[in-house]
């Protein structure tokens, strides 16, 4: 499937939804006398979709690439951070949501492993390096994709 927008990406969506949830998390009366810590997992946990939104828009792949990188690395600083909490006295009764949220930054880490090495192994450059030839000869291997396809069809009888 072809995104146009990063707001349709499932890992955008699933890395905003952590974003709130740490943001909800974090609201919690434990972390009155632990702010610096607040503030450090907020960051990272917001910096994930960013990330993955600004390396969509950049425009190229290697850019792109880039960006889902640093966004793992967020992601992986928000899992580290709820790893340190986690062995917090103060924050003893929240162990199961520190669970829940280390298992969605898992899955956002995943995803993003997942995209960057379908990126890595593309001949796509990106949106930035497309000219008027490129996308003539694109268009052109599409339509004779859908010729072979049609005629497969028909050759099959359906």
């Amino acid at each position: 499937m072809k995104y146009s927008r990063f707001e349709e990406l499932p890992v955008w969506n699933d890395a905003i939804q952590l974003g709130v949830r740490v943001l909800a998390f974090t609201s919690n009366d434990a972390f009155v006398r632990q702010a610096s810590l607040r503030n450090q997992i907020e960051r990272a946990a917001v910096s994930v979709s960013n990330n993955i939104a600004e390396g969509f828009e950049r425009g190229t792949t290697q850019e792109l690439l880039t960006f889902l990188y640093i966004a793992r690395g967020s992601a992986g600083e928000v899992r580290s951070m709820l790893c340190l909490l986690e062995r917090l006295p103060d924050l003893k009764n929240l162990k199961s949501e520190i669970s829940d949220l280390k298992l969605g930054a898992e899955k956002i880490s995943r995803q993003l492993r997942a995209w960057a090495d379908s990126l890595q192994n593309s001949p796509i450059k990106g949106q930035r390096y497309l000219t008027e030839k490129t996308r003539r000869v694109e268009r052109a291997s599409r339509q004779r994709d859908e010729f072979f396809h049609q005629l497969r069809k028909i050759q099959a009888g359906e």
